[in-house]
């Protein structure tokens, strides 16, 4: 383990399978890689085993796993980059014509890099990929192809970097930066020391010793899910993914993401590209599209935004539809988002005195109260039926709890 913390060429988020949707951090130092941050080093070209067919591997410059769900054929594959030479894998398989030169695959790309990784859509601007080059930046447009070079002489010089749950990490040395990827801005006090968050080392960690929260403890304020399928669900002043069984589950702070929220949120409902928070009797809206930008304006009074007065207790928007439903006791309040101005269209009561949360999926209209939810067809049927549901308890799976 000390090896690794030597020096870190290379981070890459590795699906080992697409059908079983697993993920390994894998962690490469010379010739050799670490699945995952603990356990013993194995030799790299066991696994990616054409290597050293093409290279005598001493070494790996950088990779990354390609997010670009627009195109099947580059969509989850690892790159490898060794010197001048990019080596691109699919299911533990060097593809058939690699590798190839750098820049055949990357215009304008450097060769010898230092790091690299992936940056999605709603993370960047478009899907790209960020190579590192001493404090150049190169931001790869995946789609036109384009390259955008940047110097972030305030950011170390990153031996790797790793994308982890909307986080980006540069690692230098023995230590870690966490940057935006789009501005390289660094927020909180960093460096830190890698080997307290990312390595099972003896007398080091972070938070090493806690146990999860019981599903049993759980008491949600609010959860969404906006339209590229980024599901969130917020406790106190955490909030949690709840898409990203692949990399793994953790709570973060709320403020993390949304810069402008402090403490606890009353409900969070998705429409069209944006995001409402509602905190009091404040609504903040934020822009989806590149890591949750406040529209200028905000917050403004919920009254004026939506026609009623705060707090809430929840507020949900089924797909495709332009009316918000917002809880407040025993009370639901239809709100067309879509009129101008908004106002309460109509009230209705519900079977229930105090609501957590809610939410609305294809599959209809989840209410949760503490640790259970109940399920209804339609927020029609949660006003109007007669028979209340059996309740449903949270799940490890789904919100990263233990039983």
């Amino acid at each position: 383990m000390t090896a690794v913390l030597l020096s870190l060429y290379a981070c890459l988020a590795l699906a080992l399978s697409n059908a079983a949707q697993i993920q390994h951090d894998v962690m490469t130092k010379g010739d050799h890689l670490w699945k995952g941050f603990s356990g013993p080093a194995e030799l790299s070209n066991n696994i990616f085993k054409e290597l050293d067919d093409y290279h005598l591997l001493g070494h790996v410059d950088a990779a990354f796993r390609m997010h670009h769900q627009d195109d099947p054929s580059v969509h989850d594959h690892i790159y490898f980059f060794l010197d001048d030479k990019v080596f691109s894998y699919y299911n533990y398989t060097l593809e058939k014509g690699y590798p190839v030169e750098i820049q055949q695959e990357f215009p304008d790309v450097p060769s010898h890099l230092d790091a690299a990784v992936e940056c999605p859509k709603g993370e960047c601007i478009t899907d790209s990929v960020l190579f590192f080059k001493g404090n150049e930046i190169y931001s790869f447009d995946i789609k036109t192809k384009s390259v955008k070079k940047k110097v972030w002489a305030h950011l170390p010089n990153c031996t790797s970097a790793f994308r982890w749950l909307e986080h980006y990490y540069c690692f230098h040395g023995y230590n870690f930066t966490r940057f935006h990827p789009v501005s390289g801005d660094v927020t909180g006090a960093y460096p830190k020391a890698a080997r307290n968050y990312f390595m099972r080392c003896e007398g080091f960690g972070h938070g090493g010793g806690e146990k999860r929260q019981r599903c049993s403890e759980v008491k949600l304020n609010a959860i969404t899910t906006d339209d590229t399928g980024r599901s969130y669900a917020f406790q106190d002043e955490m909030y949690i993914r709840l898409d990203t069984h692949r990399d793994g589950s953790h709570h973060f702070p709320i403020s993390r993401l949304w810069r402008e929220i402090s403490g606890v949120v009353d409900a969070v409902f998705n429409y069209g590209d944006n995001m409402y928070i509602i905190q009091g009797d404040q609504v903040y809206i934020y822009k989806s599209a590149v890591h949750y930008t406040l529209i200028e304006g905000y917050p403004k009074p919920l009254k004026e935004e939506l026609g009623i007065d705060g707090p809430v207790d929840a507020a949900f928007l089924c797909p495709n539809q332009h009316i918000v439903n917002v809880i407040q006791g025993q009370k639901m309040y239809d709100i067309d988002l879509a009129a101008t101005p908004r106002a309460v269209n109509m009230t209705r009561p519900i079977p229930y005195s105090q609501i957590d949360a809610g939410f609305c999926d294809g599959d209809g209209v989840k209410v949760f109260i503490g640790p259970e939810y109940y399920s209804y067809q339609s927020p029609l049927i949660l006003a109007v039926g007669k028979i209340k549901p059996p309740p449903q308890k949270i799940s490890p799976k789904k919100f990263g709890c233990e039983e």
